[in-house]
């Protein structure tokens, strides 16, 4: 039944390659049965010696798909030879030698079992996709045949990668398969309004000009639903058959939009990106593609990751256009014009670039690894996203100050969810609320469970009364991890509010303005309808939010009680007085209590006394930093000059803005004593304060080393300005240099001064760092000019050994 693919003329060379050796890349178009045929004819290899075939998927469907397409080959039924593993579902049995699993599910595996005790060889399926688990799970499956299984095969299988990247990457050899496709016509129908009209409208014409069913590409589950129903009113032909396609369906949706039309009906599949790759929807010859796709994007300063609508890639869509010629000559509508398609990028951004990184670091920390380095990845972690990660994982508690894994960071690891939920989770089981915990985390990782109410309570009670299979199979996924996590709830309900501002403190909200409006305790503003029952509540704890302009939409949230909240999250709470000095009757101070952006008390205190004065002055230069003092050129040249003698003497203090602000109590508290107002402060006062950190022989040191000043032949006593991008700088006039033979150095590395040499008239004439050579040089080419423009000033042939001066010429000379 396989024979005719075209994946069989690279089989015996991928055969081959195994025997030789532990790792290969196979590139091979879409449609050339990689995904299939690659696990059956390697299952009777020796070098397996009974070992299992681990096959990764990038998606569930995926998973249950090849699988089950491989059981078919065989005869069989599925958990027999082949079988699957996905989150909510597994059928697998004692005879099964070949496991179709998620790339997620083996990333749990490995970690579980570095070894892989009993797994002869993993394929990597899709691989070109680029996600996080599978970027991980090779990284985490190279190291582990390095370390302790040498006899482990290792294929990289993907239709678009760049095999020569990876292969010089792993030290593979590179398999290609030429593959079949089947000529498509490609018709460009420009961009519309309303995506949604502009694919029915595409649907229609294409039920009318061509023959075959139909895959439609679409950003995600909203698109789809607004498309079905849209077509529901305009296509009213009983023999076409509308299925929808998302990850969200249950799985009895999913396999009727993947199995082939009943004759004499055709197909209308609605699909996200899910149907890009690894999937082979059988009878589909044409292909409406709105060059549009949904993607999470993380942003490291907020924290938060956003699903994004953006333009696919010129690969992505190559694939697409690919589905339509599978298995005959076919036709792909593209929603955009032509030209467009020259401005797509070339490739997808692999996840890794894009990504929440906190479980990639948590991962890491189970395996016994601290950071990226030594291990194989494509694209190393971006640095910013990785140190954002430790650092969340610290308040967490699931990090110690080395960045091992603490007890707490190790019980988090073994959850086989989001780091985030796994601390909520784990958190929950220690009060005996696991079962309501992981219930929680069910609904937000499992998009669709529940429904779409905003509030967290009704979607948990909808999941409670839910029938169908795949809320089942949601509840049995919760109750499983709640046995992993500890115990089950006490007699009195959770509440999920609190929960869900374990997992995601800076998400809580407080009301502000109009009904609806609230501010997180990020700083960010965030709504939900104002009919919404939620709109009425005090404050909200978030747990999904929809990507804005300026503020996001509340997805998913639960209320709060704010006496519960203050119990709760006392420890986190930040104290700060602000005063008003200038308040009538006297001054008068405010005490706020602050949950990150958020005051959830604020206390009014009339007639402040002196030390809270001070309090409230120490607390507003914290909160806006060093600028609130204005530093003048005494402070401003203190720190330079000490900046650049630790540029190459670490013992000088750092009074960096950061180092000062941490010291403030040692330097500033004691400086405000008296003082009701910051600008009151001097500037010598404030450098006077600051010199104070140095202790008493650098001190000393700091005037021999790096004088504030530079002192001329002339008894000029000139600035030296540290802080100078090219280094210590000197402006002086050349004239006042007459007679200097050896270049002025500074600090214990003898840097030689930069001289900023001016004319009489103080402009600029040159700059240099080696005076006896600028006279014996260019001094000649600067003379005649300087000789011409200021004939009253004396300009010597030889000012090594002239008199220097500040002088014109005496009148009559």
């Amino acid at each position: 039944m396989v024979a005719d693919l075209p994946i069989q003329e690279a089989i015996p060379a991928l055969r081959t390659t195994l025997v030789q050796g532990p790792r290969a890349v196979l590139v091979a178009p879409p449609g050339a049965g990689k995904t299939t045929v690659v696990p059956l004819a390697l299952e009777s290899e020796a070098w397996l010696q009974g070992q299992k075939i681990i096959v990764l998927e990038p998606r569930r469907l995926a998973a249950r798909a090849a699988a089950r397409r491989m059981a078919g080959l065989l005869g069989e039924q599925t958990g027999e030879t082949v079988g699957y593993r996905v989150r909510l579902e597994s059928r697998i049995g004692p005879k099964t030698r070949i496991e179709v699993v998620t790339e997620g599910v083996f990333t749990r595996m490995i970690l579980d079992d570095p070894g892989l005790e009993g797994v002869g060889a993993v394929l990597f399926d899709e691989f070109h996709e680029r996600s996080l688990d599978a970027d991980l799970g090779l990284a985490l499956a190279a190291d582990a045949q390095e370390a302790l299984r040498p006899d482990l095969r290792l294929v990289v299988m993907s239709a678009t990668l760049d095999g020569a990247a990876i292969s010089a990457r792993l030290g593979a050899p590179v398999i290609e398969s030429r593959g079949k496709t089947y000529p498509v016509e490609t018709r460009y129908l420009g961009r519309p309004d309303r995506i949604e009209d502009g694919v029915v409208r595409a649907v229609q014409q294409a039920l009318v000009e061509d023959i075959g069913s139909i895959l439609v590409f679409l950003p995600g589950q909203g698109e789809i639903r607004r498309v079905e129903a849209l077509l529901a009113q305009r296509v009213r032909d009983p023999a076409v058959v509308v299925a929808p396609l998302y990850g969200a369906l249950d799985f009895k949706a999913q396999d009727l939009a993947i199995s082939p039309a009943r004759e004499g009906l055709r197909k209308v599949v609605l699909a996200t990106a899910i149907a890009q790759t690894s999937l082979t929807i059988e009878g589909v010859r044409v292909v409406i593609d709105s060059g549009l796709s949904r993607v999470p994007r993380f942003d490291p300063g907020s924290g938060l990751t956003r699903l994004r609508t953006e333009r696919v890639s010129r690969a992505s869509a190559d694939q697409r256009q690919g589905r339509a010629g599978r298995t005959a000559p076919g036709v792909c509508y593209r929603l955009w014009d032509e030209a467009e398609t020259r401005g797509l990028v070339a490739f997808d951004r692999p996840e890794m670039l894009e990504a929440d990184l906190s479980g990639l670091v948590l991962d890491l920390g189970r395996w016994g690894a601290r950071s990226p380095d030594g291990l194989l990845f494509l694209d190393p972690p971006p640095t910013g996203a990785w140190q954002q990660a430790v650092s969340e994982l610290k308040r967490m508690g699931a990090l110690d100050d080395g960045g091992g894994l603490t007890e707490h960071g190790q019980r988090i690891s073994e959850m086989p969810m989001p780091a985030r939920l796994g601390h909520m989770v784990v958190q929950a089981a220690g009060r005996g609320e696991a079962g309501t915990a992981t219930r929680v985390a069910v609904l937000l990782t499992e998009r669709g469970l529940g429904g779409t109410d905003t509030d967290l309570v009704h979607r948990l009670e909808r999941l409670d009364r839910d029938g169908s299979g795949r809320a089942r199979e949601g509840r049995a996924l919760a109750d499983r991890w709640a046995r992993l996590a500890g115990p089950g709830d006490r007699d009195d309900a959770p509440d999920v509010g609190l929960l869900l501002a374990e997992a995601f403190p800076e998400r809580i909200a407080r009301a502000r303005g109009k009904p609806g409006e609230f501010r997180l305790a990020s700083g960010r503003g965030a709504y939900v309808e104002p009919s919404d029952a939620l709109a009425r509540a005090r404050w909200l704890a978030v747990g999904e939010l929809g990507g804005g302009a300026d503020r996001d939409r509340i997805l998913l949230a639960a209320a709060l009680e704010e006496d519960d909240l203050i119990a709760a999250f006392a420890d986190r709470f930040a104290t700060e007085i602000r005063l008003d000095l200038n308040a009538p009757g006297g001054a008068t101070a405010v005490e706020l209590t602050r949950l990150g952006a958020l005051t959830v008390i604020e206390r009014r205190i009339d007639r402040p006394d002196p030390a809270m004065i001070v309090e409230a002055l120490v607390s507003e230069v914290k909160r806006r930093g060093l600028v609130a003092l204005s530093f003048g050129e005494a402070t401003e040249g203190l720190r330079a000059r000490v900046a650049f003698l630790r540029a190459t003497d670490p013992d000088w203090p750092d009074l960096s803005e950061a180092a000062l602000l941490d010291r403030a109590d040692e330097w500033l508290r004691p400086l405000l004593a008296g003082k009701r107002r910051l600008t009151e402060l001097k500037d010598a006062e404030i450098a006077a304060a600051i010199r104070s950190l140095l202790p008493w022989d650098q001190v000393r040191q700091l005037d021999l080393e790096a004088p504030d000043r530079f002192e001329a032949p002339t008894g000029s006593r000139l600035r030296i300005d540290y802080g100078a991008e090219a280094g210590p700088t000197v402006s002086v006039r050349v004239q006042e240099l007459f007679g200097v033979s050896e270049h002025p150095v500074v600090g214990r590395a003898r840097t030689p001064l930069l001289f900023e040499l001016l004319s009489p008239a103080h402009r600029p004439i040159q700059t240099t760092r080696d005076l006896p050579g600028f006279w014996r040089g260019s001094w000649k080419d600067v003379r005649t000019e300087m000789k011409g423009r200021y004939p009253k000033h004396v300009w010597p042939e030889d000012p090594a050994k002239a008199s220097p001066t500040t002088r014109a010429k005496p009148r009559g000379a």
